[in-house]
């Protein structure tokens, strides 16, 4: 079932000096970019997850499903791709107010890696309500240039010499 998606992004240094709760690593790939349409491969404490999501339009809110994959309709729907994967090394941190941070560091090793962070929030107006820690960068929430689909199409890009 869809559910509404309200987080926040901001750009980040580094990982932040936390004891992360969780870490993975992910590839996603992108089928369409409008509306999205990614599958994500997460590796975890030695397991694989497959994952299809379709993401709506919006910034700070928008409609999210995700359907989980085998690893053979994963495979089936890798080989469909025409753009390059995007990898992260994801860890998520519980901040003092009780959220959970998800930061990410994209594409590890590569010339455009960068970092990210995403918090979650139960509501609008819990969302806007959020003070960011001083170790958090610029809010790039509201920018549709900074979603890692938009990455995605520019890295694609970029692959082809365009």
């Amino acid at each position: 079932m869809a559910h509404l998606e309200i987080e926040r992004k901001f750009r980040l240094d580094g990982f932040p000096a936390l004891p992360p709760v969780r870490c993975a690593e992910t590839e996603q790939g992108y089928l369409c970019h409008d509306p999205v349409v990614r599958i994500r491969r997460t590796h975890e404490q030695g397991a694989d997850k497959f994952r299809l999501c379709f993401k709506g339009k919006g910034t700070l809110v928008r409609r999210e499903l995700e359907l989980e994959l085998t690893a053979a309709q994963y495979a089936e729907l890798r080989a469909m791709m025409t753009e390059p994967m995007v990898r992260k090394d994801y860890r998520t941190y519980r901040l003092p107010g009780g959220e959970t941070l998800e930061c990410s560091h994209v594409d590890p090793g590569e010339s455009g890696s960068f970092w990210y962070a995403e918090v979650e929030f139960r509501s609008e107006e819990e969302a806007r309500a959020f003070e960011p820690p001083a170790f958090l960068g610029e809010d790039v929430t509201e920018n549709p240039e900074f979603t890692m689909s938009a990455y995605a199409r520019r890295k694609a890009a970029q692959a082809n010499g365009k």
